[in-house]
């Protein structure tokens, strides 16, 4: 459906400030009756109901390998989602990192918008919805993205208030995502080497999201529901909280409450092909902020790097048998990005676009 020509105009005059929600919150927009218009979401999109009695699962890295591995396995399967616990990162670590990012959110508006931008191919970018101009509404959240792989980042473009924290950071997470890759192997049965072999920790973006407080929270979201379209994503998230997973079984909305030094870890669409639908990916969003404070939020995705035309990513041939036929065609990361660039987040489920018609299967 076509946008009227008031709405083009109306995220055209936003996305000119170059100064993102903050901007608007900053220009004293609590003070008036409404957020702008294209903000709002239908009621439908924020109506499912929350359930308050279901936590998803929690998994220690310092139990023996093999329970661990277990726990993985059966997250990953049932759920799509666990926050992991003692898995060597220091608290002070992802509090410095989640400081420095909403460090950046915080500069003035003079310095922030200097960096604000939509085209991709630069080492750090900052910007305010990223699918802006697609979306049947915005979301109440800016993002700085900084790209770490497979092309070597060129680190003197992360402004210095974050620099050194983010880099760090990419470092830290890899070690934990190496080590969560191998569990996940495991749990399937394969090498535990299996995922770094595709160069799945290759592909590294991060994204720094932060939340104003929405003085409107019934009226919009600060992500829509969708699903993370590569391998693995870790996230780290301050204490306020609003990230929710999306139970199919009981079509309920669960809160992901944060566990102080806890990280995030969410399967991804690609994995969810890779493991031929061991795995699942799970659909996530999050509310708008309804405190009086901003929140941080920090998700690293880990993608393969190689991604020439000659290399294919599909169901794992071990996993595949005919008990358990291939679910999923082969695919090249020329395609696994078309299938969501230029389109909605809401609708950024790519499974759909690989998956083999059921007579495929039996071939």
């Amino acid at each position: 459906m076509a946008m009227s020509s008031d709405r083009v105009t109306a995220l055209k005059e936003f996305d000119d400030t170059k100064t993102g929600v903050k901007g608007l919150v900053d220009s004293g927009i609590t003070s008036i009756p409404s957020i702008p218009s294209i903000f709002h979401h239908p009621k439908i999109c924020l109506s499912i109901p929350t359930a308050t009695h279901i936590s998803i699962p929690t998994v220690d890295l310092s139990l023996p390998r093999p329970f661990a591995v277990d726990l993985i396995h059966s997250a990953s399967r049932d759920w799509g989602i666990f926050q992991l616990i003692n898995h060597g990162i220091p608290l002070s670590t992802i509090e410095d990192t989640i400081s420095a990012v909403r460090s950046f959110h915080e500069l003035p508006t003079t310095i922030r918008s200097q960096h604000y931008r939509r085209a991709h191919g630069a080492t750090f970018m900052y910007y305010s919805n990223p699918d802006l101009f697609l979306s049947s509404a915005a979301t109440w959240k800016d993002t700085v993205k900084v790209s770490f792989g497979p092309v070597q980042p060129e680190v003197d473009q992360i402004p210095e208030v974050c620099r050194s924290e983010l880099v760090a950071w990419d470092e830290q997470v890899k070690e934990v995502a190496r080590k969560v890759m191998g569990m996940m192997c495991e749990g399937l049965g394969v090498g535990p080497g299996r995922l770094e072999e595709l160069t799945c920790l290759e592909g590294r973006t991060l994204a720094g999201h932060f939340y104003p407080p929405c003085p409107e929270p019934d009226r919009t979201l600060g992500s829509v529901a969708h699903t993370d379209v590569g391998v693995l994503t870790v996230l780290i998230q301050d204490e306020i909280g609003g990230l929710q997973v999306k139970s199919t079984r009981d079509e309920c909305w669960i809160d992901v409450k944060p566990i102080p030094g806890a990280l995030v870890v969410n399967v991804g669409d690609l994995l969810q092909i890779i493991s031929n639908d061991e795995y699942k990916s799970v659909e996530h969003r999050v509310l708008a902020n309804a405190n009086n404070e901003s929140r941080t939020s920090i998700a690293f995705f880990f993608n393969p790097g190689k991604r020439e035309e000659v290399d294919l990513y599909g169901p794992l041939p071990e996993l595949t048998s005919p008990d358990k036929p291939t679910c999923y065609r082969n695919l090249k990361m020329s395609e696994h990005a078309k299938a969501f660039l230029g389109k909605a987040i809401a609708c950024n489920c790519i499974t759909k676009h690989f998956k083999l018609p059921l007579d495929d299967k039996d071939i």
